[in-house]
Formats: C-alpha cells, sequence, structure tokens
C-alpha cells in the first residue's frame, strides 16, 4: 500500500469506513470515516459518537489488505482522546510500596572516651614569615590585575557595538497566509516559488531591509501558509508548532535555499 502522503492512499481510505490500530485510547466505539485531508493532517469522523478528530499524518501507518468484517488502519503510536484532540499516550506504571524493613535494636552505646589531651602550640618565627610572604604577593598581584584592567578599559568599549534586529516575524503564525504576512510585514522585495515534490509548494517572501526571508507552504498556491523565516545565510529564525505535536524547524533546515 502506499504512503501516507499519496493520493491513491487517500483515495482507498475514503472509499469505506475503517478502524484504527490500536484503538484509540477514550473513544468507546472504534469506526470511523474519512472527512478531510491537509497537507499535515487527516479529518475522521466516528460513525456511531458525534466526534471528529484532525489526527497528524505522520500517525498514520499502513492499510490491512484483508477488509473482512472492517479495514484496518494502523497507527504508528498509540493515542489518546482528550480536550478535544488526539495526544501520544503514556502509560502509567504504579510503583508499589518497598518492603517494609527488618526491625534493627539500637545496640549498646560505647563508653565515652575522654578527649585526648594535646599540648598548646605557639606559632613558630617560620609561619609568621611565611604568612608575610604570602600577603606581599597576593597584594602585588592584585596591584597588577588593576593596572592591566585600567590601561585596557579603554579600548575594549570602543569595540563595543550595539545593533537593533528586527523581530517583527514574532507575530506571523501558522495560520497566516500571503495577504496576512503582507498586512504585517509589509510588500517584500523579492517573491519566488518553488515545488520539489510536484504538490508541495512553498513561496519566500524576501525582506532585505529586515535581515530575513518569510518562508509559506502548502499543498496549492492558494492554501500555502507560514511555517517559519529564515536569515541571509539560511540558518532557521522561527518557525511555528503543528497541532497535533512537532514544529516546522525541521522542515526548514532540509529545505534547500531557492
Amino acid at each position: 500500500m502506499s504512503s501516507p502522503s499519496s493520493p491513491e492512499w487517500l483515495e482507498h481510505l475514503a472509499s469505506r469506513p475503517f478502524a484504527f490500530y490500536p484503538a484509540i485510547v477514550g473513544v468507546e466505539h472504534n469506526e470511523w470515516r474519512l472527512r478531510r485531508a491537509t497537507w499535515s493532517e487527516i479529518l475522521v469522523a466516528n460513525t456511531r459518537e458525534n466526534l471528529e478528530v484532525w489526527i497528524p499524518r505522520r500517525y498514520f501507518g499502513e492499510i490491512s489488505r484483508v477488509e473482512d468484517p472492517v479495514m484496518i488502519v494502523g497507527l504508528t503510536r498509540e493515542l489518546e482522546y482528550k480536550a478535544g484532540a488526539v495526544w501520544p499516550y503514556e502509560r502509567r506504571v504504579v510503583a508499589m510500596p518497598p518492603p517494609a524493613a527488618a526491625v534493627r535494636y539500637p545496640a549498646e552505646p560505647e563508653p565515652e572516651l575522654p578527649p585526648p589531651v594535646t599540648p598548646a602550640r605557639t606559632p613558630s618565627t617560620e609561619s609568621r614569615i611565611g604568612r608575610m610572604i604570602a600577603l606581599v604577593l597576593g597584594s602585588a598581584l592584585l596591584v597588577l590585575v588593576i593596572v592591566v584592567a585600567v590601561f585596557r578599559v579603554g579600548p575594549l568599549r570602543s569595540r563595543v557595538v550595539f545593533t537593533a534586529r528586527d523581530q517583527a516575524y514574532l507575530e506571523l503564525t501558522r495560520l497566516d497566509d500571503y495577504h496576512a504576512v503582507i498586512k504585517k510585514l509589509g510588500p517584500p522585495a523579492e517573491e519566488r516559488w518553488r515545488s520539489p515534490e510536484g504538490e508541495i509548494q512553498y513561496q519566500r517572501l524576501t525582506y532585505p531591509q529586515r535581515g530575513y526571508s518569510v518562508i509559506l507552504m502548502g499543498p496549492n498556491r492558494n492554501e500555502a501558509r507560514y511555517i517559519g523565516t529564515v536569515d541571509r545565510n539560511w540558518q532557521v529564525l522561527h518557525y511555528v508548532e503543528l497541532p497535533g505535536g512537532g514544529n516546522t524547524a525541521a522542515v526548514l533546515r532540509s529545505l534547500k535555499r531557492f
């Protein structure tokens, strides 16, 4: 069977009801139908309960070849339905209490011995001379550090340069399309399109005066949405979080400059 990102896979899935394996935790009836699909998520509806939920494509696996009594769609992670969305299910492990320790009876205290008597020592002449030498050396080192700092503070201050960095891209979200970006950042100096996989479309809006480019992605040019921002060296400055977990940072890092 083809991968979950191919049209054949979606066409086969949309033609009949199916069940998930493993079943989604928190949903009693395990029979679903395909409602809608985007480049990153698939909307499914329960056939018995009044329930629709978006599931990220990365959680979909293979479809079973045997469809009797119902087609099985594999999930790469066990999922749980809560708060209107699905989340990776984490099984809780209940820790058993440790066994009771054996009862120990206190041992009889040993008789205390009087502390040893040591003869009082008077500081010798050699110890006083050693402390004086250490004090002189420490003072000389401190003076040397102060002198070096005084002579170097001027050149160091002259090298400090404060630069302002435009971070208006932080206002962009994964729901922003081309017109929303223009409204927030203004018209770009340059626009380019790229579609390396035939279906996925990438658009770059370049703002040289701001020092970065805004990247949009979608199944077609009308549905392209904001996925992040890169600088002049094509380093990722900003990315967006996806509703089912994960983010677009990996997509931006793997995208070649265009």
